[in-house]
């Protein structure tokens, strides 16, 4: 990430302490704009407006990321059709219906944070939960049919 920019903050002593990449920053006000928006949308339009917004995030990715995340979204939505699409700090994710709402999972495209691979990421409400240890992001270069259908389970997994 040597080629990102950094928010700089004053400190007390007046020299500049580095917080925060543009990348890093633009995903937490994404996140305040997608709470925002969320906010009295009936089941009907989350899932509507949520499809809408993934779509937007995809379509705003580079031709790579934008297949990976496509699919990824189809091997999702086939897997567990009752999650609902959503963005979670500007990417594509998979959240319950109802009340709660919680997100997950989600992709995060290697061009988020500019970084060499993307990823498949669980959130703690995910039911993965494996011995005393387990993972809950994986690094994915490329959609084989194993990793895809590796993909599958773990999201059949996840919604518990």
């Amino acid at each position: 990430m040597a080629d990102t920019k950094t928010t700089k903050r004053t400190s007390p002593t007046g020299k500049g302490v580095n917080v925060w990449t543009d990348e890093e920053r633009a995903a937490m006000q994404a996140s305040a704009r997608e709470r925002k928006a969320s906010a009295g949308r009936t089941p009907q339009e989350a899932r509507a407006e949520g499809e809408r917004d993934v779509r937007e995030s995809i379509a705003k990715m580079p031709a790579d990321d934008q297949a990976m995340a496509e699919r990824i979204h189809d091997i999702v939505t086939g897997a567990v059709p009752s999650l609902v699409p959503k963005t979670y700090y500007g990417m594509p994710a998979y959240a319950r219906e109802g009340k709660d709402g919680k997100v997950i999972c989600f992709f995060k495209a290697k061009s988020k944070f500019k970084v060499r691979y993307s990823t498949f990421g669980f959130q703690p409400d995910a039911t993965l939960d494996e011995g005393v240890m387990w993972p809950t992001e994986f690094a994915v270069t490329e959609l084989t049919s194993a990793v895809a259908k590796r993909l599958a389970d773990l999201v059949k997994k996840a919604a518990g």
